[in-house]
């Protein structure tokens, strides 16, 4: 009996929902996002409550080893909003690395980063409780290669630049394109592992 393909599958996770289709807390769930999944689904690595943006579903349950336990790293960039302006020396700081406190209490100094001062995309979505405009503030783009809890906004507040908004956009060449808040896409095995610069065959 030939095993059932697995599914692949990219969805644009809304603010105020967790990466869970299951959770002891009065949270919104990816299963209260009307699509029929298939069963055996679940969440690639994780966005926060907070956080929206680029997620990867599947049923293949290997998919979480070969993409954040590889030896290679995979690349990671976020559209960030953070309060007030970044000057050129906070933005240097960003970039070549600022230290944070990680999980267990201890101090870690980031990698150097790719971190640039962008404007904000004329067609973003929005969300229901965005920053008040007229409020000082700025966009950043930041890709990563490493991957410690909440490292993103670990590193805007270490610079004193509270993160306000935070969008996955895209990890390696899996992007979230034109989707919008809990809208779903699914892909062919073949481009997804292709996107997503990983050898690997059934």
């Amino acid at each position: 009996m030939t095993p059932e393909a697995h599914r692949y599958f990219i969805i644009n996770k809304p603010y105020n929902m967790v990466s869970q289709f299951v959770s002891p807390d009065k949270v919104g769930l990816l299963k209260d996002v009307p699509f029929a999944f298939p069963e055996g689904i679940h969440a690639v690595g994780r966005l926060d409550n907070d956080s929206e943006g680029l997620l990867i579903l599947t049923t293949n349950k290997k998919v979480t080893k070969l993409l954040f336990e590889s030896k290679v790293p995979h690349k990671r960039t976020y559209l960030v909003q953070v309060r007030n302006i970044v000057t050129p020396e906070k933005l240097l700081l960003l970039q070549t690395g600022v230290t944070i406190r990680i999980k267990g209490g201890e101090y870690y100094t980031t990698s150097a980063s790719d971190v640039l001062l962008v404007e904000k995309p004329a067609n973003l979505f929005g969300r229901a409780d965005e920053f008040k405009e007229g409020l000082p503030n700025t966009w950043l783009l930041i890709t990563l290669t490493e991957g410690k809890y909440h490292q993103v906004r670990k590193m805007t507040a270490a610079v004193k630049h509270r993160c306000k908004r935070l969008i996955r956009l895209s990890i390696e060449d899996l992007t979230l394109g034109n989707l919008q808040p809990g809208e779903v896409k699914e892909l062919e095995e073949q481009d997804f592992f292709k996107q997503l610069k990983i050898d690997w065959h059934r």
